[in-house]
This record gives structure tokens, C-alpha cells and sequence, in this order.
């Protein structure tokens, strides 16, 4: 692995964590569709970019996830025992049936398409306080100041969070995110990891000891509920869940609000497009998604020997699916590279697919439809900075912005 970029090798090598990837990861995608779309890399697992092949293996029932054995092949036995990782291997992301199936089971039901619209008025409500308290301002930084309140409320409120507690999450740094990425972190990155996640915990628990005090009608009172029955939830599970919940409540909407917003003001014939016609909206979030995900790849693992894209998958290798490149595949999408609002039968594979598609698709979508909608609404003279050279968080999995600073 010598880290060069994908316009100056001879063959594209997959390097997660270089900065040409981590700035703009959507020309060596297309090589690597090009030459070598099953791709196998020194890091030591199979990288699929071609659409069809990334759309199959999420389907595919001889895939899963197979956490623990993945862990260990991938970073050693020992990694197992770390809080971050031990406390990862309960998310429902990362089980395979039955218990994943009786763990989705229990949250199913409070991100049905009719509970999450249900919650568009006060998803609005929300969207214009925020712009209320900075409108006046002149300007914000679009990550810290809006795109992050909104989706952290509406998680906050879902499980039940007092609102007088709120303010440790709003203060609170984001998730390095690096936890996901395929590239071992440093023992630094680890401890850091660590203690953020008991952090997390120790919050959770105590929340846990509230609701059971005093119930309410969220989620958290309702998992509380599913552990003191025994057999649906273990202690373990319910922490290492909501802690999940928490996370994937916010972060990829956070990406979504950002990226969308940046990839509109550097395509300003389409942002003109929104804004004259905002019914456009709902299709544009969909464009968005696919343009510039804010989950750039998820994994899984053959349980038994397959064939992805004409290359042998052996029994217990891992499968990078780059949900980025697939959704860039001229073959599934004309003029893939060009961003444009009014591109029907969108598809995106950004929130998965098979059995771990995304819980929270639909609220995610809800919530970057409405946040949109009204900016463009509320501020149209909004002009943002550094679009040319943005500043991109250092990870690979989850793609977004550190900041994005505008001015009004």
C-alpha cells in the first residue's frame, strides 16, 4: 500500500484514509469499477463497486455479518475485549438472524412510515427555531449550528431524553466515526473511542433507571420495558442499542443536510432549479443521497464460498460494499457524475439494503426534505464559504463536513 492516488497508478489501490479519497473519493471509484470492480485489497478483504454486484450482496442471504469472527480475523482476537468493540458487537447493525430479527423487532414500530410522518410538524418546528436563533446573525457554521440540532432534537425526543439534559449531547463532540472505517486505529484513536463510548453507557444507564422510575411514551421507556421481561432484551443489548439508536439517529443526517447543501451551491443551476420550484424537493433529497451518500460503505462477511461479480468469495472473507461508487455506476444511472434535482427513478443504495436497510431511512429523509425546503425558503441569499476546499472529516465509512461556514 503506497498511498498513491488512483490518476497516478498503474493499478487503483484502495486506501481508505488517504486525503485525495477522503476530499474526493468519486474518480478512483470509477477506475476501480473500470479495472478491478471486485477488487481485492492488501488490507486483506474484497472491495465490490459496480452497482448490480453491491445490490446483490446486500440481498444476498449467504452474506451476513458475522461480527465477532470478522473482528478477529480483521484486528486480532484481542480487540474483542476492547469497551468500543465489545460494546458495538450488541448493535442489531451487526447480528445476523434470529437475534437481529428480535432486535430490529422491538424498535420496528416507532420508524413505520405513518410514526415518522407524523412527526413532520414538529420536524419544522424545529428546522425554523434553529434558523430563528441565527437568522439574525448573518451567518453560521451549517454543520454545528443547524444540521446537527435538528436531527440530535428529534433523537433526543425519541428516546426520551429530558429536555434539561440535552445540552451534554449539543456540546458534546461528534463520534469520531473511525470505530466503522477498515483501517485499525491507533492506540490513541482506541482509548479515545473507549471512553467516549463509557461516557455514552454510563449516560444511558442512568437514563434507563429514570425511565423505569418514572415512564414515558419513548422508546427508551419501552426497551426498558422489553429488558425487565427477560427474554427479549439482555442489559447488555439494550445499552449497546440505544447507544446505536442515538448515533445513527443523527450522524448520517447531519452528512445529509451538509453534504446536500454544498453539492447544491457548487451546482448552482440546480440549486436555482430547487428554489424556483420547491415541489422538487422530495426527488432532490433522493439525487442528493446518491450524489455524495453521507454512508460511503458497509460490510459483510460469505458464510459460505460465493461468486460476486466473476471473483470467488471464499467462506469467511469480507465483502466492502462502496455504496458511494455503486450509486455513481453509469450502468444503473445516466450522467452519474452530474448532480441533477429532477432525475427520476432514483434509487440510492445509501441506506443499505436486505435485512439491515436502514431503520431510519424515511425519518432521515424527512427530516433533510424539510431542513432544505426551509433554508432555501427562509434564506435564499445564503452563500457558503470554502466550497471549493471544504473541510472533510478524516474518515471513510461516514462522509461529511467539519464545518461549513455561510454567510447571509
Amino acid at each position: 500500500m503506497n498511498g498513491q492516488s488512483p490518476s497516478t497508478a498503474a493499478e487503483p489501490l484502495f486506501n481508505p484514509l488517504s486525503p485525495e479519497l477522503i476530499r474526493d473519493p468519486y474518480p478512483f471509484y470509477r477506475r476501480l469499477r473500470e479495472l478491478d470492480p471486485v477488487h481485492r485489497s492488501p488490507l486483506g478483504f474484497y472491495v465490490s463497486s459496480r452497482h448490480a454486484d453491491v445490490a446483490a450482496v446486500l440481498r444476498d442471504k449467504r452474506f451476513g455479518k458475522d461480527y465477532a469472527g470478522r473482528i478477529a480475523r480483521r484486528f486480532g482476537e484481542q480487540m474483542l475485549d476492547e469497551p468500543a468493540y465489545r460494546i458495538m458487537g450488541h448493535w442489531m447493525l451487526q447480528q445476523d438472524p434470529p437475534v437481529h430479527t428480535r432486535l430490529r423487532g422491538l424498535v420496528t414500530k416507532a420508524f413505520t412510515a405513518r410514526a415518522v410522518e407524523d412527526m413532520r410538524p414538529r420536524i419544522q418546528q424545529i428546522v425554523d427555531d434553529a434558523l430563528d436563533r441565527v437568522i439574525p446573525e448573518g451567518g453560521m457554521d451549517v454543520i454545528e449550528d443547524f444540521a446537527f440540532r435538528l436531527p440530535i432534537t428529534v433523537i433526543c425526543e425519541m428516546l426520551g431524553i429530558p429536555e434539561d439534559e440535552r445540552s451534554l449531547f449539543f456540546a458534546g463532540a461528534r463520534a469520531s466515526g473511525r470505530l466503522l472505517d477498515p483501517v485499525p486505529l491507533s492506540r490513541q484513536e482506541l482509548d479515545e473511542a473507549n471512553g467516549g463510548m463509557k461516557v455514552m453507557a454510563d449516560y444511558f444507564e442512568r437514563l434507563f433507571e429514570f425511565r423505569r422510575r418514572s415512564p414515558g411514551d419513548d422508546l427508551t421507556t419501552h426497551l426498558v420495558h422489553a429488558e425487565e421481561e427477560g427474554s427479549k432484551l439482555s442489559s447488555e443489548e439494550l445499552t449497546a442499542n440505544v447507544i446505536l439508536l442515538f448515533g445513527a439517529g443523527h450522524e448520517t443526517t447531519v452528512n445529509l443536510i451538509g453534504n446536500g447543501l454544498l453539492a447544491l451551491h457548487r451546482n448552482r443551476d440546480q440549486l436555482d432549479k430547487l428554489e424556483a420550484e420547491p415541489s422538487l424537493v422530495a426527488g432532490a433529497v433522493e439525487e442528493l443521497l446518491r450524489y455524495d451518500s453521507s454512508v460511503q460503505v458497509t460490510g459483510r462477511v460469505a458464510l459460505e464460498d460465493v461468486t460476486v461479480g466473476g471473483t470467488e468469495v471464499k467462506a469467511g472473507e469480507n465483502v466492502l460494499c462502496l455504496l458511494g461508487a455503486a450509486n455513481r455506476d453509469p450502468d444503473a444511472y445516466a450522467e452519474p457524475d452530474r448532480l441533477d434535482v429532477t432525475r427520476t427513478n432514483v434509487r440510492p443504495l445509501s441506506f443499505g439494503g436486505g435485512i439491515h436497510f436502514c431503520l431510519g431511512a424515511q425519518l432521515a429523509r424527512i427530516e433533510a426534505e424539510v431542513a432544505l425546503a426551509t433554508v432555501l425558503r427562509r434564506v435564499p441569499d445564503l452563500e457558503l464559504e470554502s466550497i471549493d476546499n471544504p473541510d472533510w472529516r478524516p474518515t471513510f465509512v461516514l462522509r461529511g463536513l467539519k464545518t461549513l461556514p455561510a454567510r447571509w
